[in-house]
């Protein structure tokens, strides 16, 4: 790895996706951002108590490991029956019963799947739990801890990566507070622009969001309610901390 694309002068730093996350894997903190939805559906799921294991995006393997794990799988939306759990966040809300999840997707849980194995903290975030992500971390990170935010992306459709702008947002979310909170950490350039983007568009955020790309690909697919709860800015103060293989919710003092 070029040590350039490190970020190592920076204390606070921003990348995209999994080859992202490798480039930062010197950080003690990792957070994975994935708006739309993963992390916006494990901040609801850590609402709600509900222990979240994320996987690797679902294949033959993720029912027999959901099984072993004693927990639901969660299916893909066009596959959710009434009743059912899937990656959309209402659906964790109604569902009756579960105590444990096993969340697949494509970008952030396939993210936090594979910093499961190292021993950095990892954190799911979105805008509903932003500044209660950035208050942990800001108790939590001590002089010359290195705190990496991973803005998950999306897929274009021959797989690579999409940077989709609902997680730049996201990411810029957590760095905003966490910068005002903790003004004795140096930010990079990089994590300095997601703080910018976010500025940019927080006082109506809702709407970006519903005009973004990926925001205008889910309402047109009938899921317009998974985009408004993404839209909850703040309303959550779960800090969901993966915890061997799972994530549990962790309270910052300050939201005591």
């Amino acid at each position: 790895m070029n040590p350039a694309h490190q970020q190592l002068r920076s204390s606070v730093r921003f990348e995209w996706g999994l080859t992202g996350t490798s480039a930062l894997s010197d950080s003690r903190i990792s957070v994975v951002v994935d708006v739309l939805s993963f992390t916006t559906t494990l901040s609801v799921a850590a609402d709600l108590g509900i222990e979240v294991l994320p996987y690797r995006w679902r294949d033959d393997s993720a029912a027999e490991y959901a099984a072993v794990q004693n927990a639901v799988l969660a299916v893909g939306r066009s596959e959710a029956s009434q009743g059912a759990v899937s990656l959309s966040p209402n659906t964790v809300r109604s569902a009756v019963g579960v105590q444990r999840l096993v969340l697949p997707s494509p970008n952030g849980s396939s993210i936090a799947h594979s910093l499961g194995a190292s021993s950095a903290a990892c954190i799911g975030a979105c805008v509903r739990n932003a500044s209660a992500v950035a208050e942990w971390i800001a108790e939590n990170c001590q002089n010359g801890t290195a705190v990496s935010v991973i803005a998950a992306g999306e897929r274009w459709p021959d797989g690579s990566l999409r940077p989709s702008v609902e997680d730049l947002w996201g990411a810029g979310a957590v760095l905003t507070e966490l910068m005002r909170l903790r003004p004795d950490l140096t930010a990079s350039v990089e994590a300095e622009v997601a703080a910018d983007a976010w500025r940019a568009v927080r006082g109506r955020f809702s709407s970006a969001l519903e005009e973004c790309a990926s925001g205008r690909e889910l309402i047109g697919a009938g899921y317009r309610s998974d985009v408004m709860v993404a839209a909850e800015v703040d309303e959550s103060t779960a800090v969901p901390v993966l915890d061997g293989d799972r994530f549990i919710n962790q309270v910052s003092t300050g939201r005591t």
